[in-house]
């Protein structure tokens, strides 16, 4: 069983850290908007104070693992949205990207996104909608940050890829939550669907001269 006491070696404090993150993730796959402090520090094998010790309450640990699971979202989007094909294309895999990445996790979607439906089982004073706007705010910057740098949208150009940039993450989200409840139609559907939608001006847009293009 783990104590209080600091090992003082170089990098332990943030491996013990990713150890519990990682146990927290297991718990979150097993048990999706429920899991609790309780399930998660008896996973890791250490006590519910020492687990408050690493990350100060629920909000900590949901932060810490929205950050985790943003990180490596972000990446998988990047990659889509730069891969070597023509822009539709790209679009097309930048919205599949983000709708496998909930199709394959789901319970861990569910925690990032929605708060525990048994209110017997959170903990008093954490709600995780208030958690969650943040993380879709950091996607939606994200986004503007990747159109303003590929597409030339003239005067006002940075404000506008802002916009498209939260409104597009806005429709991935309210999309794909529907979508993961209800299973209406194929992942493929979706995506063509949310492709066409977007297809407007951003088609007929121009590339930036001095950026990488898109």
């Amino acid at each position: 069983m783990e104590t209080t006491q600091q090992t003082g070696e170089p990098g332990a404090a943030e491996r013990r850290r990713r150890e519990l993150l990682e146990a927290a993730d297991r718990v979150v796959l097993r048990d999706g908007p429920k899991a609790s402090m309780n399930a998660i520090a008896a996973e890791a094998g250490i006590t519910k104070p020492i687990l408050y010790r690493h990350f100060g309450d629920k909000a900590g640990l949901y932060q810490a693992l929205a950050v985790r699971h943003t990180d490596a979202l972000l990446d998988s989007l990047r990659a889509a949205l730069d891969a070597p094909a023509e822009r539709r294309r790209r679009v097309e895999a930048t919205l599949d990207t983000y709708l496998a990445a909930i199709e394959a996790r789901p319970q861990v979607y569910r925690f990032l996104m929605h708060p525990a439906e048994d209110s017997h089982t959170a903990e008093r004073g954490f709600d995780v909608g208030l958690h969650s706007a943040p993380l879709l705010r950091r996607l939606g910057e994200e986004l503007a940050q990747v159109i303003s740098e590929r597409v030339d949208l003239g005067p006002g150009g940075e404000q506008l890829a802002r916009v498209w940039g939260h409104g597009i993450v806005g429709m991935m989200h309210a999309a794909g939550d529907w979508w993961l409840g209800e299973r209406p139609c194929e992942r493929a559907a979706l995506v063509e669907g949310l492709t066409d939608l977007l297809w407007g001006r951003l088609a007929t847009a121009g590339n930036r001269v001095d950026g990488p293009g898109f």
